[in-house]
């Protein structure tokens, strides 16, 4: 495979300023790439599955798809260099990305014990939140050190403040200088978001100094703390879509695979945010 050429780490092509935030459209659709010049946010696995990969026409950023392998699996199936092969084919043919995120582990009860959720089943770690957060800290290590220009970004796990400060230590004590990535992901807090006790989580680490991205946030959660965030993602459109009538004129069942749906409702979250921090949310001249 032709490795691709790329610029050295450093900030992402139009990665949002101090006073704004960036929202990306999650969607397992990776064709939608191809149709609009939103921010979307894909799973590695969906491009990884593909054989024919389409150039993006706008920018987008790469989801391991931590969560549904472990959900699955309570492990990484999908070695680090596996996972590197899978982002520089996705670099090469779809174009460059924002940043992907690492192999990480994420510290919710039923990712680490296990149990049921709706229809999903949760096979359980059995490993402690120390050992979770271990875990992605080195995993980040080895991907850095595996492709130092891959724009892999460090993610923060943990469920209470001080957990997520133990985990930036662990960072910090490893040489990494969270304070000088483009980009810092916020994990585990998708379900705490519009809690107390998730706005405390993210104010803490954005105190730190941290350009943080909000894995899973949804719109009373940016409502809440999206001032502090650099960037956010959701995927929350399509099971909104998915227990309400189809739009006007669609002849499918439901619009939860819909781009037509998703883009109103990208249009919908950005409108519900504080206009002083809307200014990136759908800026694309610097792409």
């Amino acid at each position: 495979m032709t490795q691709p050429t790329i610029a050295p780490r450093a900030l992402p092509a139009g990665a949002p300023a101090a006073s704004g935030m960036r929202f990306y459209l999650t969607t397992h659709k990776r064709h939608w790439v191809k149709l609009t010049d939103v921010p979307l946010f894909l799973k590695s696995e969906h491009f990884a599955a593909a054989a024919t990969l389409y150039p993006a026409l706008g920018r987008y950023a790469v989801d391991s798809g931590g969560f549904s392998e472990l959900q699955r699996h309570g492990r990484w199936t999908r070695s680090p260099h596996q996972y590197v092969d899978d982002l520089r084919r996705i670099w090469e043919h779809v174009g460059p990305y924002d940043w992907a995120a690492g192999q990480d582990w994420m510290c919710e009860d039923l990712i680490i014990h296990g149990g049921t959720a709706g229809p999903l089943t949760f096979v359980g770690t059995k490993l402690s939140v120390p050992e979770h957060q271990r875990r992605t800290v080195h995993n980040f290590l080895d991907l850095r050190s595996l492709a130092p220009t891959l724009r892999i970004i460090p993610t923060l796990q943990g469920r209470t403040v001080a957990e997520y400060h133990a985990c930036a230590d662990l960072y910090e004590s490893y040489g990494v200088d969270l304070r000088q990535e483009p980009t810092v992901g916020l994990g585990s807090v998708c379900r705490l978001q519009s809690t107390k006790q998730g706005a405390a989580i993210v104010t803490a680490m954005a105190a730190r100094g941290y350009r943080l991205h909000g894995f899973g946030f949804k719109i009373l959660g940016l409502e809440r703390v999206g001032h502090l965030l650099a960037s956010a993602d959701s995927a929350a459109w399509s099971s909104h879509a998915r227990w309400r009538p189809a739009l006007p004129g669609h002849t499918h069942k439901n619009c939860a695979n819909c781009l037509e749906y998703a883009l109103k409702w990208q249009q919908r979250v950005v409108n519900a945010i504080p206009t002083q921090h809307q200014m990136l949310l759908t800026d694309r001249s610097m792409a």
